[in-house]
């Protein structure tokens, strides 16, 4: 019997699982020893950026029912990345290829089912991009808008936790589109960010508010026609009480809620129906088939300095702990990516 090759492998595991919000000590850097020698339709890839996203949270739980997304503890935690290919039992890639898709918090990882892998075909634009402008970030924000909201111009659109990957690109995919976009961020800095830099109407300091529904009153007096919902609770409460008639609203994520044990329940659900409201959730993996449209879009806004975009760059897989804090904590702004290696 011939040894299996190996490669010694850090990787940040879950040690603990979270109660309320993370903190650094629910993790643990590691080193072991992977075996590189890949099955049939598997690959061996080497990651050089990771994506640090407030979802990570959903795999940091205690499971508590059959399909939940925990991981065992001592597992690495699993993420979106960017890597190489350096060993392939996979056809439709090869040795050196780059890939965008599911991986995990680590330098090395062997994917045997590559169905949610990208081949990186565009490399004039920065790697890190796949993480998330050219990758799920941008997917959601695209699908997001496009398809769940069906926006028209001159719509008033309204967009929590604005200043995150994917509400920064959902408000300048609104401007471009002709329409009036309000966000609202948790500091100051990131509201002047909002107003300055990705072209917002108006955005306004969440912590500063104590009545979210008098806050939106002000910045609607005529009313929302899209909420883009990124944190969920009392903010999409209030929202819905400023909703104009046959409003939509994508819920997209419930960032105010992933840290609480007992999810806050939606108390103005009349409003569905006296104004005819659509409400809908969506997970941007049933929508990956629009991926080569979403490229023909957002590529040449890249290039041609249409879309802003901003990276908060944290070097070296043991930095991966810290910078996800930091997303609950409010210290981040844009894509939040850890840089692995650097090929």
């Amino acid at each position: 019997m011939t040894e299996a090759r190996t490669v010694e492998n850090k990787q940040i595991v879950l040690k603990e699982y979270v109660v309320g919000s993370p903190n650094e000590s629910h993790m643990e850097l590691k080193t072991s020893k992977i075996n590189i020698e890949v099955k049939d339709g598997g690959v061996l890839v080497k990651n050089l950026y990771l994506a640090c996203e407030p979802y990570n949270m959903i795999f940091m739980r205690k499971p508590f029912g059959p399909g939940f997304f925990s991981r065992e503890l001592g597992s690495p935690l699993p993420g979106y990345g960017v890597g190489k290919v350096v060993e392939s039992n996979e056809e439709k890639l090869k040795k050196g290829d780059l890939v965008w898709g599911m991986t995990g918090w680590e330098e090395y990882s062997v994917i045997g089912n590559t169905q949610g892998l990208f081949k990186i075909e565009h490399t004039d634009v920065p790697l890190s991009y796949y993480t998330g402008i050219l990758g799920m970030p941008g997917m959601t924000a695209y699908v997001g808008f496009y398809q769940i909201c069906e926006p028209k111009k001159g719509d008033r659109i309204f967009i929590s936790s604005a200043t995150g990957a994917v509400g920064v690109l959902v408000g300048q995919f609104a401007k471009l589109m002709g329409c009036c976009v309000v966000g609202s961020a948790g500091s100051k800095e990131k509201v002047e960010l909002l107003k300055a830099k990705f072209g917002f109407d108006e955005a306004f300091n969440y912590k500063e508010e104590q009545d979210f529904n008098a806050a939106l009153k002000r910045r609607f007096p005529e009313g929302i026609d899209i909420y883009f919902d990124n944190v969920g609770g009392k903010m999409l409460d209030a929202a819905l009480l400023n909703m104009r008639l046959h409003g939509r609203v994508a819920v997209c994520g419930m960032m105010s809620q992933y840290t609480l044990q007992q999810a806050e329940g939606i108390h103005n659900m009349m409003t569905l129906i006296l104004n005819r409201l659509r409400l809908q959730g969506f997970v941007v993996s049933d929508h990956y088939h629009l991926y080569p449209e979403y490229l023909k879009l957002i590529l040449p806004l890249i290039k041609e300095n249409k879309i802003s975009y901003v990276e908060d760059i944290a070097e070296g897989l043991e930095s991966a702990p810290a910078a996800l804090v930091g997303i609950f904590s409010g210290r981040s702004i844009g894509k939040r990516v850890i840089a692995v290696a650097r090929e």
